[in-house]
């Protein structure tokens, strides 16, 4: 069975399909589909913004639907960037100038209050029929300067509870089992298993 992951970007989309490999569907993206309109991503919580994705999607194409909508909450900022975290420094998808934003914005707080967590609501929408949202959660902290090439957003200054290394320095296999994409796809799973 073909499910449609609902994203335009590469990095996740890459990410997700790695996590959706083994199981009982076929994953296919936004670029394996006639072109739809994109939703503008007005919700005010993660799970609106899943939701409101993988309704269009759905609705637009007919397959099953998954999208997830997910970012960086970060204490010091009372949970901000949250879901404005891609487009932060007021262009969407811009990495380097949001990192470079928040980094100017916690430059005079402690490090002892860096505490932030990656959030994700991944929402399953099958036409016609069930919806389903669940969330992810992975913690940590802020570290000041940039370190590892791998993964995007704001992977280069995250350091999971437990690590040294920063998201962009974990291999994706790493990043997968702990992240908290790979939670929240995680939890979708048997939902997508009760499909076939």
């Amino acid at each position: 069975m073909k499910v449609l992951v609902a994203t335009r970007n590469a990095g996740k989309l890459a990410e997700l399909r790695r996590m959706l490999a083994d199981g009982p569907v076929e994953v296919v993206g936004l670029a394996d589909v006639p072109e739809f309109p994109d939703a503008p991503e007005t919700g005010a919580t993660f799970a609106e913004n899943a939701l409101a994705k993988a309704r269009d999607a759905a609705t637009a194409i007919g397959l099953p639907s998954v999208a997830d909508d997910s970012g960086l909450a970060v204490d010091a900022l009372n949970g901000m960037p949250g879901v404005l975290s891609a487009r932060w420094a007021g262009r969407h998808g811009d990495d380097e100038a949001n990192l470079k934003l928040l980094l100017g914005q916690l430059a005079d707080v402690p490090d002892e209050r860096m505490g932030a967590a990656f959030v994700c609501a991944a929402a399953l929408v099958v036409p016609g029929g069930l919806e389903t949202v669940v969330h992810g959660e992975w913690t940590g902290r802020i570290v000041r300067e940039p370190r590892g090439s791998g993964g995007f957003g704001y992977d280069p200054i995250f350091v999971p509870d437990g690590e040294q290394r920063t998201s962009a320095e974990l291999s994706p296999q790493e990043k997968d089992a702990a992240s908290h994409r790979g939670r929240a796809l995680r939890a979708l799973i048997p939902h997508l298993r009760d499909l076939t």
